[in-house]
C-alpha cells in the first residue's frame, strides 16, 4: 500500500432497527491533523472524477451510498512508494474510511447503476482564491491507470 495511506474498516453495530457506526473519531494521543471541513458530493453512474491532489491537505473519504472504485497514485518525490498506484472498492458493500495524504493523486469511478454518495473530511478549509488542488487528467499517461472493468 502507498506509504501513509490508511484504510480503516468501519464496524457496523446492527440490530432490528438498522445500524449505527462511528465513521471518524480522533483517537486519544493521535497526531493526525485536525479535520477543518466536511463536504458531500453525489456522482452519477458511469462518471470518473479523477485525478487531483493537494500540497498540504489530507482527504478522509467515506462512501455512504453506491460503490466507488477509488484510485490513488503516489506523486511524492521523497516517498518510498513514489509512482505506486492503489485501488480500493468502497461503499455500501464495503464500509471503510480512506485517509489520503498530501501529494497522493486521487479520484474515483462510479460502479453500477446507483450514484455514489461521498462524504469527505479535509484538514484544510477550501480557499476559493487559492485552492490547494492540482489537477491531472483521468487518463494521465504518467499514472497510466486503466479504468475499464476486467471480466474474469
Amino acid at each position: 500500500m502507498i506509504k501513509d495511506v490508511i484504510l480503516k474498516k468501519i464496524i457496523l453495530h446492527s440490530d432490528n432497527r438498522g445500524f449505527f457506526t462511528e465513521v471518524y473519531k480522533k483517537e486519544t494521543g493521535s497526531d493526525f491533523p485536525e479535520v477543518k471541513q466536511t463536504s458531500y458530493t453525489e456522482t452519477y453512474p458511469g462518471v470518473i472524477k479523477a485525478f487531483h491532489w493537494h500540497r498540504k491537505q489530507w482527504d478522509i473519504w467515506f462512501v455512504v451510498g453506491g460503490m466507488a472504485q477509488v484510485v490513488l497514485h503516489d506523486l511524492r518525490d521523497n516517498s518510498p512508494t513514489k509512482g505506486e498506484t492503489n485501488d480500493f472498492y468502497l461503499g455500501e458493500n464495503n464500509h471503510a474510511i480512506l485517509f489520503i495524504p498530501p501529494g497522493v493523486a486521487h479520484g474515483y469511478r462510479v460502479l453500477g447503476n446507483t450514484k455514489v454518495k461521498l462524504f469527505y473530511h479535509t484538514t484544510e478549509t477550501y480557499d476559493h482564491d487559492h485552492p490547494d488542488e492540482q489537477r491531472l487528467s483521468f487518463d494521465d499517461p504518467k499514472i497510466g491507470f486503466d479504468w475499464s472493468t476486467k471480466n474474469r
